[in-house]
């Protein structure tokens, strides 16, 4: 078995791989996270490898972005020991580099910026992305990093820190009607 879908079974409470465990995480009790991981990593493997598998496994992965919600490119380099608590939303764009032990909860979106920082974020080992949380643009975040539900990261964050989302600001000011167009009453 493949050192980086042992640490991801590891991460989800698994030491020991075999064959009933894969049939468990696959049909039994299906952990989304899990699943799409492994497929994920199996397309990577075989991407310069073997084009059939890889393209049997590039198909299955497919098929799992829109069955769980989560659009994540087989090109993002991801390190040992990835985490999808929940799944559902996640998008993460194919040129991240996302570290070792790291978390992402539903919601969470790591892309590319068009403006300001041009490019996509390179995230640390240890990191935890809350749920709905967002990180943009060619920056940095360190090691041993918490991004707290809801924020939206823009600037590179140094090691060891917390990002927690800003307190609501309520504007008194109506804007829905340049939201909501063709409304029904």
């Amino acid at each position: 078995m493949d050192k980086l879908i042992q640490s991801d079974f590891k991460r989800h409470g698994i030491d020991k791989v075999t064959f009933s465990k894969i049939l468990s995480v696959f049909l039994f009790f299906p952990n989304p996270g899990l699943k799409f991981m492994t497929i994920f990593r199996l397309c990577q493997k075989y991407r310069n490898r073997n084009r059939i598998l890889f393209l049997f496994y590039f198909l299955w992965l497919r098929r799992l972005k829109f069955k769980y919600g989560m659009d994540i490119s087989y090109r993002t380099k991801i390190g040992a020991g990835f985490y999808i608590g929940h799944f559902g939303g996640i998008v993460i764009h194919g040129d991240v580099i996302i570290g070792n032990n790291c978390n992402i909860s539903q919601g969470a979106t790591l892309g590319v910026s068009n403006s300001g920082n041009i490019g996509t974020p390179i995230i640390g080992n240890n990191v935890f992305i809350g749920p709905n949380a967002g990180v943009f643009g060619n920056i940095e975040i360190g090691n041993n990093v918490t991004i707290g539900a809801n924020s939206v990261v823009t600037k590179s964050i140094p090691s060891h820190s917390t990002v927690a989302s800003s307190i609501v600001t309520i504007f008194e000011k109506d804007l829905s009607e340049n939201y909501i167009h063709n409304r029904y009453l």
